[in-house]
């Protein structure tokens, strides 16, 4: 779509191509001057905008709200109070909470302070959490102080809690000795030391450790330094100048313990001195309407989400005009990251943006990881494919490495982590010789005669796998062109296959997709239908797929599926529905398995 010339900076990168067959792309626009600390850009907006609303949160029928200068004052008093009970860098502060101004507020008192802050996953510590998990992770951390919001909500979590730290509360009830509360904290003298203190606090200063999902082991705990994160907003701004042209409101749901939520899009608003109404819905059937209401009350100028969210969110666009219409009503940018946003959901998003927006709507694609805090690569010029993840922002240099039949991304600049907490085994295994940290995401060149065009997200690496035959497949890529050709009537995709003659799908279909056709049989003539149409135009036995089965529940968020930033864990579904797996290949067939016939031999082939 069509912006102004100074809504995005132009591209411009510099290429290298390297005799070892490995290729490095930079950009050749400098990175600017960027504040020491997060809790720097907090004091200039409490000075520069101290009446703006900095954060707001559901508060019954309405909203609370903190001013810059609120928050501000509140985060000098609690950390204060951090001070008084000892607390200093060596001493982290792990975090139980959903979004909250409470979470906020603790969170940015610690960093003023110089004191790591650690949210953890509420999928690890509430009634139904993995608490073997949260104990690894406690145990890897060892934080002096627990502050869970809400005790009674994550009670069974603080009995895994050492005995020597301290808990915080902002309510419920905690029957520890020594027990704190945020108004205790709040209700602290501001030190004449802490101004002294805060400015010692720099870019090498530990912001956060956040612990990865754990998809492919236990959970590792990300260092993040003042460096990584305040860098990082920097080079967006340079990418995004439009961002520092307007007063930017963000609705978001996006969870504060990984990267897009608490990094990414908290961060945006606070470099900004914009405004975060934090949405207490998520992209799940039942609890979507909740952020469908939030985005009417308050509509968006920038908008974020994954792929799942964005599908949601076109569902509700479509069947309400008036919500689109409000919704568009100021919004300038649409975001997707943490997967691929299928063609379908891209089209339409667009489409809905020209019948409701000004027509000038970005829709881009992001690329990053909790190592990268997290924004690598950005889309900064009109898109032309959803797999497109951009360029480099300033400051960042991108290195691609042969692998097998893909290039690997590998990544260094200021924007990347010093390395895992307590973890140097962790920390040197994940580095190669030159300094650059080895993501396993594989990437190609939209044109690889202009790398200016941009890069296209070409699967994760450990998703791939070989047939018996030795064939590699592109997990990744089948995944996509399946729900591309599927629309509306496959809600998601795992590929399986590994070790076996020929790919399998498991498709989980929506109650509303198996509604419209009135009956499984004729659902399953449908996909069959789908699936034919996918063969034909797929190629050989590295994409084609030989069975499917129907999977009618959701992918469970609780057990792993899905992470917390929405994406599907596929490694944890095979896992986690081997049986099915096993049926979907089964000899002979079982019934409700869909079995499509063989890929024709290419022209010319001996029979």
């Amino acid at each position: 779509m069509a912006s102004p010339p100074e809504f995005f900076a132009a591209p411009s990168v510099e290429h290298e191509r390297r005799a070892d067959g490995s290729q490095l792309l930079r950009s050749t626009t400098r990175l600017g001057a960027f504040p020491a600390s997060i809790g720097a850009t907090l004091a200039r907006w409490a000075a520069e905008r101290p009446d703006r609303t900095f954060l707001a949160e559901r508060d019954g029928d309405g909203w609370r709200t903190a001013t810059y200068a609120e928050m501000f004052e509140a985060v000098r008093r609690i950390a204060s109070g951090l001070l008084e009970m000892g607390l200093t860098r060596a001493t982290p502060i792990a975090i139980l909470s959903e979004n909250s101004l409470a979470h906020a507020s603790l969170s940015l008192a610690a960093l003023y302070a110089g004191i790591p802050v650690a949210p953890i996953s509420p999928a690890y510590s509430t009634q139904y959490g993995d608490l073997r998990r949260l104990r690894f992770v406690l145990e890897a951390l060892q934080p002096r102080l627990v502050f869970a919001e809400d005790a009674d909500r994550y009670r069974d979590a603080l009995d895994a809690v050492d005995p020597a730290a301290t808990i915080v509360s902002e309510r419920g009830v905690v029957s520890r000795p020594g027990a704190r509360t945020l108004s205790d904290l709040l209700a602290t003298g501001i030190s004449p030391e802490l101004g002294a203190l805060h400015e010692t606090v720099g870019p090498d200063t530990v912001a956060k450790i956040l612990f990865t999902s754990g998809s492919t082991g236990e959970p590792k705990g990300v260092i993040n330094t003042h460096r990584m994160l305040c860098s990082n907003q920097q080079s967006l701004a340079q990418l995004w100048p439009f961002l520092a042209a307007h007063d930017l409101v963000l609705v978001d749901w996006l969870p504060w313990h990984h990267t897009f939520g608490g990094n990414h899009n908290f961060n945006m608003v606070l470099a900004h001195g914009g405004t975060l109404y934090i949405d207490d819905g998520k992209p799940l059937p039942g609890r979507f309407e909740r952020s469908v209401a939030a985005l009417d009350e308050h509509p968006p100028t920038v908008y974020f989400n994954v792929p799942r969210g964005h599908r949601l969110l076109v569902e509700a666009l479509t069947a309400h005009p008036p919500f689109a219409t409000q919704f568009f009503s100021r919004l300038q940018l649409i975001g997707n990251a943490a997967a691929a946003l299928p063609h379908p959901i891209w089209n339409a998003l667009r489409e809905l943006a020209q019948r409701y927006g000004s027509g000038d709507v970005a829709v881009t694609g992001e690329w990053g990881l909790t190592e990268t805090s997290p924004m690598a690569t950005a889309v900064h010029y009109p898109l032309r494919d959803p797999a497109d993840i951009g360029l480099p922002g300033p400051g960042t240099e991108l290195l691609f490495v042969p692998f097998e039949h893909k290039l690997e991304i590998r990544v260094r600049g200021p924007l990347v982590t010093p390395g895992y907490w307590r973890r140097e085994d962790l920390t040197a295994a994940a580095f190669d010789d030159d300094g650059f940290y080895r993501t396993g995401d594989a990437v190609r060149f939209a044109d690889p005669s202009d790398p200016s065009q941009g890069l296209r997200f070409d699967g994760r690496i450990a998703e791939n796998f070989k047939l018996s035959s030795g064939t590699w497949v592109d997990a990744g890529a089948v995944r996509l062109a399946v729900l591309a050709e599927a629309g509306s009537l496959v809600d998601d995709v795992v590929v399986a296959g590994e070790s076996r003659d020929e790919i399998g799908l498991l498709l989980f279909v929506g109650s509303r997709a198996r509604a419209e056709f009135g009956g499984d049989d004729a659902l399953r003539a449908a996909i069959a239908a789908l699936l034919e149409r996918y063969n034909t135009a797929a190629g050989g036995s590295s994409h084609h797929a030989a069975r499917a089965l129907l999977a009618f529940d959701q992918l469970s968020a609780a057990d792993g599926e899905i992470t917390d930033k929405g994406s599907v864990n596929q490694r944890r579904v095979l896992e986690r529905r081997a049986p099915e797996i096993e049926r979907m290949f089964a000899e002979p067939p079982e019934p409700d398995a869909i079995v499509m016939p063989p890929p024709a031999p290419a022209r010319g082939a001996v029979r």
